[in-house]
């Protein structure tokens, strides 16, 4: 039918902003805390998870040159702690970024790429619970 659709997160509305745990559900089925809510005719294979979640979203706003690795499109990038096509199904709510470049600056680095990352931005408020106990993956 040729009907657009991409794949989001509805980022801090419903749900996560983490895109593994939307990616987790989708090849899945499953919530976060295990439970089977999608039918299994309608759980998506990994690649295609993964092309919603990337290229076909940019596809959706026009932005046709983001979300593939392709000669010349833009070359925002991870490197990730796991590979999403290998892992087990539940270790892919669990995958991290160890180093993530935007528009060709490193915006993100754990401690194993630290010398190339920013320093870490202060948490903001000053009273948020993520600055004690961190976010929903602690």
């Amino acid at each position: 039918m040729e009907i657009p659709s991409a794949l989001g997160t509805d980022g801090t509305r419903v749900a996560s902003y983490n895109p593994w745990i939307a990616l987790y559900w989708l090849t899945s089925g499953k919530t976060i805390g295990g439970n089977k809510v999608i039918a299994e005719e309608n759980i998506l294979d990994r690649a295609t998870a993964l092309r919603l979640a990337t290229h076909k979203g940019y596809e959706l706003i026009k932005e046709r040159d983001k979300g593939r690795i392709v000669k010349g499109y833009f070359a925002d990038m991870v490197i990730l702690s796991d590979d999403y096509f290998v892992i087990p199904e539940e270790n892919i709510k669990n995958i991290k970024s160890k180093l993530t470049i935007v528009d060709g600056k490193v915006v993100y680095a754990s401690q194993e790429y630290s010398s190339v990352g920013p320093k870490s931005l202060p948490v903001i408020p000053n009273w948020s619970p993520v600055k004690y106990f961190g976010g929903y993956q602690h």
